[in-house]
Parts: structure tokens; C-alpha cells; sequence
């Protein structure tokens, strides 16, 4: 099957552009709907419960990038067969994942007390309210979910955008209305779950019109499924240490320093979050793309490409820490108040910990999309080790600046040099010195446009939103403006223009 990928890629782009704005605003509001309603207590207790279903999901194992991964080559060679009894595997994988998480989830409901410090709300059972967030997770598993795989395979993340945006607006009105009028955390959680259910139905139905030749049925040679099995063991490395870093931060927070100071870290987390979901939505569009590229392309071309991206990314985590030095604090001060605001050293944090996330993820775009795992699979495990390691002999003593600094370390010092080498040394097979010096450059050119903007952004003396929003038209021109001038004789512009120039075209 022939697979335009820039097509797809730039109408993943497109769809995944207004469901990710419909994924920060909606939320955003019912988070403020919850802080005024509620009270910052239940925001902390809300990050919590998704921080523990995170670790639950372990569960999951990776089975999903592996069964996509494993997609590709049958889809290019209309293989339908193989893509069936892939197909039948994956919905057998996706039952047995949903009954593990159902009885560990069950299983440490007791516990579930102990990873609060103090200010719990008043007149809840936290262990109700933990088994409602658990059914929606168990849910996600069982209706349907494999499906998904021949979405992402297709490159048609589109389709999946497009029920999200569609379910979220539906979910995120009737929990306003909820908290509006009720104030009751119950039914919150109750919205959730029905959400999470009409969400896979809706994929499902979508799949089964535009792929009907595809069924889970039939079988797969046992040294294909032995093939995938490796692949899930090598990805599941890969799943503890995504968790430990995304979920084990909030776990910590709240076991040593409580609710509240969770809330405040988590406010601070979600903006950050927010604008790393637009920028992984490059990643996503692309990567079935680039997997698609990697069986058919020269490695000439891919490398390429490759440092294309970079280059693209690269502007963009630029602009995005100017924004985010400038902007968190006027913005905060508006939306949660001074009392839940953390100082300017705590802003830097978030900035470092934005452009190494991203960085990291340039990398595993391509390290994913070549499957490789196995090579890969102690990395994630020994940077998560480090991170909780740090995380919980210093929290005490440094607070949140000791969660912020040890996920900083562990990119620094493990995840980045580890993932170059996977690239470098096992994908391209090219020395990688000449493109770190041309990364450093980039990230030079990233700090010398935050601070020339922070300077301009000063002069601003206007409080309130007005101010804010003075503060980001400024933003917005004068550090795209410094990066303009300084990359104004560079051939990745060049490139990027004419990619830009063909994608209009058609």
C-alpha cells in the first residue's frame, strides 16, 4: 500500500494542531473550575490518582509501538494476512493487560492512604474515588483499543484527533456543569469514565468503515510472535522509565511535601505539558512517516531529513523557553494567585527540563521508528533509577527544586548521551561530533534569543492580562526575529522553506 507521507504527515499536523489546543484550553479551564470550586487540595489529589494509573500502566508494556512497529513492512507490501493476525494478537495482549492492571489496581487500593501527606479533603473516600479513575484505565484496554493500531500505522492520526476533540469538548462541558452546579468530585470522576468509553467505540466504528478488509483474525508464525515478544521486552525498559520520570515526581511530592504543594508544581507541570504536546505532535505525525522512510529511503536521505528536523525543533524549543522565561510568572500571577506561585529559579527548571525533554525526543523519533529497543532498553530504566534516587534523598531537604534537578541530571547525564549513541552509532553508523556541534549552536542561539527577549519583555510595565498579553506579542517577535537573523545563512532554513513551498503547492 502506498502511503503519501507528507500528506499525512501534514494533515496529522493539521487535525493534531486543534486537537491538542482543545486538549490544554478545555482542560485548563475545568482546572480552574476545580481550583475555585474545590479547592487546590483536590487538583494535588486529582495529579496523584493519574500519576499512579501511569504506573499501572506498565502494564501495557510497550505492546502498542511494537505491534505498529511490526505493521509497517505488511501495510507497504498490502500483506493482509499478517495484518490481521496481527491484529488478533494485539486484541489478546490488550484483554490480558486489562485484567492485570484491573487486580494490581484492586490490590494496592489499601495503600492508596499512605501516599498522601495531610491535607486530604474533608467528606471523600479516596479509595472510591481511586477505583473510578482505575475503571476508566481498565476500560481503555478492553473496548476495542487495538483497533487504534491500524490508525497510527496508516499515518492517519487524523481520525483519532478528531473523536478526541470531539469527546473531550462533550466531557469537559458536562464536568464544568458538574462542578458548577454540584461541586461533586464523584461525578467528575463518573464523566470520565463514560468519556473514555464512547471514545473507543467511536475509533472502533471509524476503523471498521475505512478498513474493512482487516479482521483479527488468524495466526502468526511462532518466530513472528517470538520477534514482537522481544520487541515488548525491549520497550518495557523503555515504559518504567518514562513513568518513574512523568509520574513518580508527583508520587514523591505529594508523599513528602503534600496536596497542595503538588497542586502548585503540577499547575506549573500542566503549562509546561501543554506545549510539549504541540510540540510531540510534529513527532507523532511524522513518525510512521519516518518508519515508512527508514525501509524505503537511502540512509543519505534519512540523515537528512533528520537534521532537518533537528533544525525545525531546535527554532522551536527556542521560541517556546523565550515564552516560558518571559510569560510563567505574569501568567500564574494571574490564573492561581501569588500564594500558588513558586520563585524564578524554579521558571529556569521548567525552561532546562522542556529543552532536554525535546531534545531527547528528536532522538527517539528515529530510534523508535528503526525498532531500536533492545539496544536501548537498560537506558530508561538506569535514568529513572537515577532520577528517583535523587528524587527522594533530596526532597526533604530542597523540596521541589530537588524533583526538578534530578530529572534534569538524568537526561544530562544518561537518557541524551545514550540515545545518541543509539542513532548515531547503530541508525546512521555516522560520527555524531559534527551534529552535536552544530546542536550546541542551536542551543546557544535558543538562550541568546530568551534573554535578549526577557530584556525587551522588562521594559513592559503593564500588569494584568493586558500586560501579559503585550509581554507576548513581544514574545512572539523579537525571538523568532533573533533566530531569523542567526540562521539566516543556514541551509536547514533553506531546506525548510522549500519543504514549506511544496506542502503549499499541494
Amino acid at each position: 500500500m502506498q502511503i503519501n507521507k507528507t500528506k499525512n504527515a501534514a494533515r496529522n499536523l493539521a487535525f493534531g494542531s486543534i486537537q491538542k489546543v482543545v486538549n490544554i484550553i478545555m482542560p485548563f479551564i475545568t482546572r480552574t473550575a476545580m481550583l475555585y470550586f474545590l479547592g487546590a487540595e483536590y487538583l494535588g489529589l486529582n495529579s496523584l490518582f493519574t500519576s499512579v494509573l501511569q504506573v499501572l500502566n506498565l502494564a501495557e508494556l510497550g505492546v502498542g509501538s511494537a505491534m505498529i512497529f511490526s505493521m509497517y513492512k505488511p501495510i507497504a507490501e498490502d500483506d493482509n494476512e499478517t495484518i490481521c493476525a496481527l491484529m488478533r494478537l494485539y486484541k489478546i495482549y490488550y484483554r490480558i493487560i486489562g485484567i492485570v492492571i484491573l487486580i494490581a489496581g484492586v490490590c494496592i487500593t489499601p495503600f492508596i492512604s499512605h501516599l498522601i501527606k495531610q491535607d486530604v479533603p474533608q467528606n471523600i473516600n479516596i479509595y472510591v474515588l481511586y477505583l473510578l479513575n482505575l475503571g476508566s484505565t481498565v476500560l481503555s484496554y478492553w473496548l476495542f483499543a487495538y483497533k487504534n493500531c491500524l490508525l497510527y500505522a496508516h499515518q492517519r492520526n487524523d481520525i483519532i484527533d478528531k473523536t478526541s476533540t470531539i469527546v473531550i469538548c462533550t466531557q469537559q462541558l458536562v464536568q464544568w456543569i458538574v462542578l458548577f452546579a454540584f461541586r461533586n468530585y464523584y461525578f467528575y470522576l463518573l464523566i470520565v469514565l463514560i468519556a473514555q468509553a464512547a471514545k473507543n467505540i467511536i475509533n472502533a466504528i471509524f476503523v471498521s468503515k475505512m478498513y474493512p478488509q482487516y479482521e483479527a483474525k488468524g495466526d502468526l508464525p511462532k518466530e513472528k510472535i517470538k520477534d514482537i515478544n522481544q520487541r515488548v521486552r525491549d520497550l518495557f525498559t523503555a515504559k518504567v522509565g518514562g513513568t518513574v520520570v512523568n509520574s513518580a515526581d508527583s508520587i514523591v511530592i505529594s508523599a513528602f511535601m503534600g496536596l497542595t504543594a503538588l497542586a502548585m508544581y503540577n499547575n506549573y507541570y500542566y503549562i509546561m505539558n501543554s506545549v510539549i504536546m504541540f510540540v510531540y505532535m510534529i513527532f507523532t505525525a511524522i513518525g510512521a512517516g519516518v518508519g515508512h522512510s527508514l525501509v524505503t529511503a537511502s540512509l543519505d536521505k534519512n540523515y537528512k531529513d533528520f537534521n532537518t528536523l533537528t533544525f525545525i525543533v531546535s527554532w522551536i524549543c527556542g521560541f517556546c523557553i523565550s515564552c516560558f522565561y518571559s510569560l510563567y510568572q505574569p501568567f500564574m500571577k494571574i490564573w492561581v494567585g501569588e500564594k500558588l506561585m513558586f520563585n524564578n529559579i524554579v521558571v529556569m527548571m521548567f525552561c532546562a527540563y522542556f529543552y532536554l525533554y525535546i531534545v531527547c525526543g528528536i532522538f527517539s523519533t528515529y530510534k523508535d521508528s528503526a525498532g531500536i529497543w533492545h539496544e536501548d532498553r537498560y537506558r530508561p530504566l538506569i535514568g529513572a533509577v537515577v532520577n528517583l534516587a535523587l528524587n527522594v534523598m533530596f526532597v526533604k531537604t530542597y523540596g521541589v527544586y530537588a524533583i526538578l534537578m534530578s530529572t534534569i541530571i538524568s537526561y544530562l547525564i544518561i537518557n541524551i548521551p545514550w540515545l545518541i549513541y543509539n542513532v548515531f552509532h547503530l541508525l546512521f553508523k555516522v560520527n555524531p561530533l559534527k551534529y552535536l556541534g552544530r546542536l550546541f549552536v542551536y542551543t546557544c542561539v535558543s538562550l541568546v534569543a530568551c534573554y535578549i527577549t526577557s530584556l525587551c519583555t522588562r521594559l513592559i510595565l503593564i500588569e494584568g492580562l493586558v500586560g501579559l498579553i503585550l509581554k507576548l506579542v513581544v514574545c512572539i517577535v523579537i525571538s523568532n526575529l533573533v533566530m531569523l537573523i542567526c540562521y539566516f545563512k543556514n541551509n536547514e532554513l533553506t531546506n525548510c522553506i522549500g519543504i514549506v513551498k511544496r506542502i503549499i503547492k499541494r
